[in-house]
């Protein structure tokens, strides 16, 4: 009997393109599993189980550079497997895609040739995952079924989906929904997807629960190809062709979900039919009922359509101007102003209303426009989702943060205007404009160099982690140069604007500003002012952020909280204060 290592040896292995093969023709979870047939290449005894990036990157690339231009491509395949069998300890398999996505090619035609030959033919997974990442750069719209039958084993769907991205973003999206079909809505519209029902596709979308993450909203959207769906909505179409007002409603959460940055990235940037579907669902807004989720949906939708990262898609002239027009109409109507107008139930709606009136007014607001100066607004999203309070900058209409940067949302108004941290001064500041969601300790922050130069104010000296890969990312940024008194208004005004805050929001402010004022009243406890907001999930709660050295030399955080009472902020920030000058705060 031949020993357990040698029996790979002895009995040829089928390609993974015919395991895939063979789960579309059999039970998905028949006897032999999905595992089995793309598991990662067991690894050798002895082999180490790390591995040097360096030296990762230099030996794929020193294997796989001649082979891209060989004109025998099965040749060229068999030596992959070869090489990458060599290689100990094993590559990664994470560390492919970014290495293959550096490489030089010289013949693309050749290139894609190796690529065919390792995803049809390739038997060991990590060969099939190199032509998966070359078909990442270079697939055509021939190389669909296969990839589609690829995506049938589990441990493939990721690159799977990053190859069928570039050429058939619904067919990737379809692949990635039935990979996480948990929710027996997402399994419903798997199935009439894949059934080919139009009816039943607009049916289960309309149907699909309202907390999906922002990536899985961004797929059903594209799966179902939303936009098509929406296009019906409009006066030359017959009142029976046209969506429902459900599906209406569903297309606003999912562009509002797409927005949200809990995945570190707004998902509305990846969203090619992002135009479509806001031009969709605006249209559609006449079918909506007058309810106040309905009118936190349209005011979410005029935000990001006026300085959200939706304004990076391609809207060519005036379109999204004319999607904001229509929805200040809608929104201006009785009907709708009764919604916002009332006086709320529970706490929970009273502060959506509260919320959806400061954003009404501020929508109602005609952006200033000064030449030659960044436009800042501040932005609260629908607290019904909540999330940090932007400082939204727009260069020439178009918002920084999301283009420059992408992995977080701009900093607070107070850490950016309170103190006067955009304030031009003759000396240069290194500014703070936005930290990745995570922390800027694990994937970095956006920084900016502010100075006066005469009669302009220079922003310059950028410093900025690589953004995710995304066509509208701006790969460098240039030094911008505002007129000084222009850029002054701006921040001015920027600064006083008191109507996006509520009352336990300008509690903390005022509290931050009085410490800023006294620094005794911190300095004596040995403390030292970190930040100041509203608790994530309570909002009607100011919390001070302070830091004090620990026994260790490492400083320590303590949160102290201010519940709302029903006093005037400034009552409360007074009393406050009035403990910190007589109590350490720690007790």
């Amino acid at each position: 009997m031949s020993a357990p290592e040698e029996r790979d040896a002895l009995l040829p292995r089928p390609s993974l393109y015919a395991c895939a093969v063979r789960v579309r023709d059999a039970e998905p979870e028949g006897p032999w599993s999905r595992g089995y047939a793309a598991r990662p290449d067991r690894p050798r005894p002895g082999s180490r189980a790390g591995r040097d990036w360096a030296r990762t990157r230099d030996e794929l690339t020193d294997l796989l550079t001649p082979l891209l231009v060989a004109a025998d491509a099965a040749g060229a395949a068999e030596d992959v497997h070869r090489g990458l069998a060599a290689m100990d300890p094993p590559v990664r398999p994470a560390q492919i895609p970014r290495i293959v996505h550096g490489l030089p090619l010289e013949n693309e035609a050749r290139a894609r040739a190796l690529a065919r030959c390792l995803v049809r033919t390739g038997s060991c997974h990590l060969p099939v995952r190199v032509g998966l990442a070359l078909l990442a750069r270079l697939g055509e719209p021939e190389d669909v079924p296969y990839l589609r039958r690829l995506g049938l084993l589990r441990d493939l769907v990721g690159p799977v989906v990053h190859a069928l991205d570039a050429v058939d973003r619904p067919a990737a999206a379809l692949i990635c929904l039935r990979d996480r079909e948990k929710a027996p809505e997402l399994r419903a519209l798997v199935a009439a997807i894949e059934a080919g029902d139009a009816a039943a596709v607009r049916e289960r979308l309309a149907a699909l629960p309202r907390e999906l993450g922002p990536e899985t909203a961004r797929r059903a959207a594209e799966a179902a190809r939303l936009a098509e769906h929406l296009r019906a909505v409009g006066p030359a179409v017959g009142e029976a062709a046209a969506p429902s007002a459900e599906l209406v409603s569903q297309a606003g959460r999912l562009l509002f979900r797409m927005t949200s940055l809990r995945d570190y990235t707004p998902e509305i940037l990846s969203y090619r039919e992002a135009a479509q579907a806001y031009e969709g669902f605006v249209r559609g807004a006449r079918r909506l009922t007058p309810t106040l989720d309905h009118c936190a949906l349209l005011l979410s939708a005029a935000q990001e359509l006026r300085s959200g990262a939706a304004v990076l898609h391609g809207w060519g002239p005036g379109r999204r101007e004319a999607l904001l027009a229509e929805l200040a109409t809608v929104l201006g109507r009785a009907r709708w102003r009764a919604v916002v107008d009332r006086d709320g139930g529970d706490t929970a709606g009273r502060r959506r209303i509260a919320w959806a009136r400061r954003v009404r007014g501020q929508l109602a607001r005609v952006p200033a426009g000064r030449p030659r100066a960044p436009r800042i607004e501040i932005v609260q999203r629908d607290p019904q989702d909540p999330g940090t309070v932007e400082t939204r900058i727009l260069i020439d209409g178009r918002p920084l943060v999301p283009e420059v940067f992408g992995r977080g949302p701009a900093q607070a108004p107070e850490e950016l205007l309170d103190g006067g941290g955009l304030r031009a001064t003759d000396e240069p500041r290194e500014v703070r404009l936005a930290e990745a969601y995570c922390t800027e300790g694990c994937c970095g922050a956006l920084y900016v160099t502010i100075r006066r130069d005469g009669d302009e104010v220079v922003w310059s000296g950028w410093r900025c982690p690589v953004p995710p890969p995304s066509p509208l990312h701006r790969r460098e940024i240039p030094e911008h140069r505002f007129d000084a008194v222009a850029y002054d208004a701006e921040i001015a005004r920027a600064e006083g604007d008191q109507e996006w805050t509520w009352p336990a929001r300008r509690t903390a402010r005022l509290i931050a500003a009085g410490l800023r004022e006294r620094p005794d009243l911190l300095g004596r406890w040995d403390l030292e002012l970190d930040w100041s907001g509203t608790a994530f999930h309570d909002p009607d709660t100011a919390v001070v952020s302070l830091l004090y050295p620990g026994p260790d030399g490492h400083r320590r955080q303590y949160l102290w909280h201010v519940p709302e009472d029903g006093t005037p902020p400034q009552d409360r920030a007074a009393a406050a204060l009035d403990r910190l000058a007589e109590a350490d705060p720690r007790t």
